[in-house]
């Protein structure tokens, strides 16, 4: 096996140690909850001020991770700072994650200014897709397989909730029962690994300092 080969393989397991800690997992499936939460107080708040509710909750999420990452995590794994290739994969993901941001918001404000116009299974068809295209492009930047696996699990939600909806086994477009699942096992498996990452790196002695690395 040739050095380079062996190179790259050592940068994305550091990449997967450093990055895969399961506080994303946890991340996306608060992400999609708050879309079931809003379901229940829009019809008390209205349309726009349960949308804004949303906000600080996503915010109290983010920065609840970023504290528990620094805290909690980079004391344990050490600070790793990464070359130019891998920071710019980073980029592009960064770059792709508000593209699709943008394209789903236009693509909602649309379906909402004509509800009615557009089926259902065809807006669940188009959403589900920009969804798989968005979690399948991300799991290929960042080296985690089981992105593809939730790009599914999101995708199908829509559909499945829609066909629920549909026959009247479900209020709510069937997303209540559906992207409550889907987070449910988003949070689940993000919880298993933050805690299999606890368990295989215990802080280090007092006195020693996490190890920094850079990864080139």
């Amino acid at each position: 096996m040739s050095p380079q080969i062996i190179l790259k393989e050592a940068e994305q397991k550091v990449f997967r140690t450093a990055y895969n800690d399961g506080l994303r997992d946890i991340f996306l499936g608060c992400f999609f909850l708050t879309f079931v939460i809003i379901l229940y107080i829009s019809p008390i708040l209205g349309d726009f001020w349960s949308s804004v509710a949303q906000l600080p909750f996503w915010a109290l999420a983010y920065l609840t991770i970023r504290l528990i990452r620094r805290y909690v995590v980079t004391p344990r794994i050490g600070r790793v700072t990464f070359g130019q290739a891998r920071k710019t994969k980073l980029t592009k993901f960064t770059v792709v994650l508000l593209v699709f941001n943008v394209i789903a918001f236009i693509l909602g404000a649309v379906a909402a200014l004509s509800f009615g116009s557009v089926p259902g299974q065809m807006f669940s068809i188009i959403l589900g897709m920009i969804l798989l295209i968005g979690f399948s492009i991300a799991a290929y930047l960042l080296d985690i397989n089981r992105l593809y696996i939730y790009g599914l699990l999101v995708g199908l939600s829509l559909l499945v909730g829609e066909w629920l909806w549909t026959y009247g086994y479900a209020t709510h477009h069937g997303l209540p029962i559906t992207f409550g699942i889907s987070s449910g096992i988003m949070i689940l498996v993000g919880l298993t690994v933050f805690l299999r990452l606890l368990r295989n790196n215990p802080l280090p002695k007092e006195g020693v300092p996490p190890e920094e690395a850079r990864v080139g």
